[in-house]
C-alpha cells in the first residue's frame, strides 16, 4: 500500500534521529576512503591521548582491541561551539518531492538532515550546538547547549521545518545574517546552509552580511545548497514551459534551450563572485549537489574541527 505523501514524509523525518544516526554510520563505515584513515567508530566518544596527559581516564578496553591509546571524554567537556543557520525561505523547498525520502530530497531536506547528522557528532562529542533558522523573518534561535533535552528540541524543531506546506515567499538574507551574527557572542565554528537565492538581489548587502558573520573569530562554513542538474545546469526538456519564481510568483514561458546558455553565465558568474568573496573574507565555501550523500558535508565537518581546536 503506498502512503499519502504528507504521511510518508511526516515517517521519514519523525524519525530524523534515526536517519541521522544511519547518515553518520554509513560515513564512518567508509572513513577508510577518506583522508581520516583510522578513526574507528569509537571515535565519537574518545580523545587520543596525549603523552604527558594524565592516565586516569585513559580506556584500556579499547587499547586493548585497537592497540591506541585514547581518553575518555565526559558529560562536562564540550571543546566546541557549534552553530547551525538555515534558511527556510520557499526557494529551499525546491524541487517538488511528493515522496520524501533519503534518496529523494529537497534542498530543505538535505539541509535539515546533514544538520540533524551534524547534531549526531557534535551531541557524541559532547560538543554544544546551537540552531538559527530565517526566511522572512528570524524565525527560530537557540543557543549552544550539549543537554539531551536541548539536542530533541532542536530535532523537533528541524522535523517541523522539514514538514512545511507554507513556506515563506521572501527571504532578506543579509537582513538575518546580520541579526544572527550579533548574537554570536562566544567564538563557534559556524554553518550556513542555504541556497543563496533572495528576493533582494543587492549582492554587497549579502557580502556584508557574510562577512559579519565572522565577527568574533569565529570559522564560517558556507554550504551552497543547489540542485546542480536543475538549477545550475539547466537542463530542462526542451518544450515549451512555465518557469515560475517561487518567492516573487512572477514566471515566463519559454523553451529551456533559447535561455540555457545565458543562464549558466550568470549563475556561472554569481557562484564564480560568491567563491571570490568567501576567500577574500576567509569564509570556507562548500558547493553541495543535494542528489549526493551528505560525505562532503560531514568531511568538512571534520577538517574544520580539527583546525577550530
Amino acid at each position: 500500500m503506498n502512503l499519502p505523501s504528507e504521511l510518508h514524509k511526516a515517517a521519514l523525518f519523525q524519525n530524523l534521529e534515526l536517519l541521522a544516526s544511519q547518515v553518520v554510520e554509513g560515513f564512518i563505515s567508509g572513513i577508510h576512503k577518506s583522508p581520516f584513515h583510522g578513526f574507528s567508530a569509537e571515535f565519537a566518544e574518545h580523545k587520543i591521548y596525549n603523552t604527558g596527559e594524565s592516565t586516569k581516564h585513559i580506556d584500556w578496553k579499547l587499547f586493548a582491541k585497537t592497540d591506541k591509546l585514547y581518553t575518555k571524554r565526559y558529560e562536562e567537556e564540550t571543546n566546541l561551539r557549534c552553530h547551525m543557520i538555515l534558511d527556510n525561505s520557499a526557494s529551499m523547498y525546491y524541487p517538488e518531492v511528493k515522496e520524501l525520502n533519503i534518496d529523494n530530497l529537497n534542498k530543505i531536506g538535505f539541509g535539515v538532515l546533514a544538520i540533524a547528522a551534524l547534531m549526531n557528532i557534535l551531541k557524541k562529542q559532547r560538543d554544544a550546538v546551537g540552531l538559527s533558522v530565517y526566511s522572512d523573518n528570524y524565525n527560530f534561535h537557540a543557543p549552544e547547549k550539549s543537554s539531551e533535552r536541548h539536542h530533541q528540541m532542536l530535532l523537533a524543531t528541524l522535523s517541523k521545518i522539514s514538514l512545511d506546506t507554507g513556506p515563506a515567499k521572501s527571504t532578506e538574507t543579509y537582513k538575518y545574517i546580520h541579526q544572527i551574527a550579533e548574537k554570536m557572542h562566544r567564538r563557534s565554528l559556524i554553518f550556513l546552509f542555504t541556497d543563496m537565492f533572495q528576493t533582494t538581489t543587492n549582492k554587497d548587502q549579502l557580502f556584508d552580511a557574510l562577512r559579519h558573520l565572522k565577527y568574533n573569530k569565529h570559522e564560517v562554513v558556507l554550504f551552497h545548497l543547489l540542485d546542480k542538474d536543475k538549477e545550475y545546469r539547466f537542463n530542462f526538456e526542451n518544450t515549451p514551459k512555465r518557469f515560475v519564481d517561487v518567492e516573487t510568483g512572477e514566471h515566463i514561458d519559454l523553451y529551456a534551450d533559447t535561455i540555457k546558455a545565458a543562464y549558466e553565465r550568470e549563475i556561472g558568474s554569481y557562484i564564480g563572485e560568491l567563491k571570490l568573496k568567501c576567500a577574500q573574507y576567509k569564509i570556507k565555501y562548500v558547493d553541495v549537489d543535494i542528489h549526493a550523500n551528505f560525505s562532503k558535508v560531514l568531511n568538512t565537518y571534520m577538517i574544520e574541527r580539527q583546525k577550530f581546536l
